[in-house]
């Protein structure tokens, strides 16, 4: 038989040690929100590509992989096609989206100048019958205090 206090000392350190391991979040919400999911990357650069002719799509993606998700400054790389889940408010005028994640603006412009970013936009620029690009920073400090 195990003594009371020390089965209650147990529970009590497990509780000790479980609540420091959730005190350890980076950002922290109101209370009755939880925790900030954690961000991909600093910068992130989304670009939303119209194929002039859509049997193009497995060569665009799979250059978009080798040439774009492989230089050395990015730090997180998606691309794929529209998502159908039946939101009117969703975006579906494209062929195939385009994300890119890096740690710092310098890196961004690093990417923009190598040399695999230009081939690729030399390739695949004339196939195109239209293109948008957005960069975006996380801006943590915001979220810090909440401030306006």
């Amino acid at each position: 038989m195990i003594p009371h206090k020390l089965v209650t000392s147990a529970v009590l350190l497990t509780l000790i040690f479980t609540l420091a391991a959730c005190s350890g979040s980076r950002r922290a919400a109101p209370a009755d929100y939880g925790t900030v999911a954690p961000p991909p990357a600093r910068i992130g650069h989304i670009v939303f590509i119209e194929l002039k002719d859509q049997r193009d799509f497995h060569a665009l993606l799979k250059d978009a992989d080798w040439m774009l998700g492989t230089i050395p400054t990015v730090s997180t790389f998606a691309a794929g096609k529209h998502l159908d889940t039946g939101r009117s408010t969703v975006r579906s005028d494209y062929d195939l989206a385009i994300y890119l994640g890096f740690e710092s603006e310098q890196d961004l412009s690093i990417y923009v100048a190598h040399p695999k970013h230009i081939d690729f936009v030399n390739k695949w620029k004339p196939r195109l019958s239209a293109l948008r690009v957005y960069d975006m920073i996380d801006w943590p400090t915001t979220r810090a205090g909440y401030m306006e």
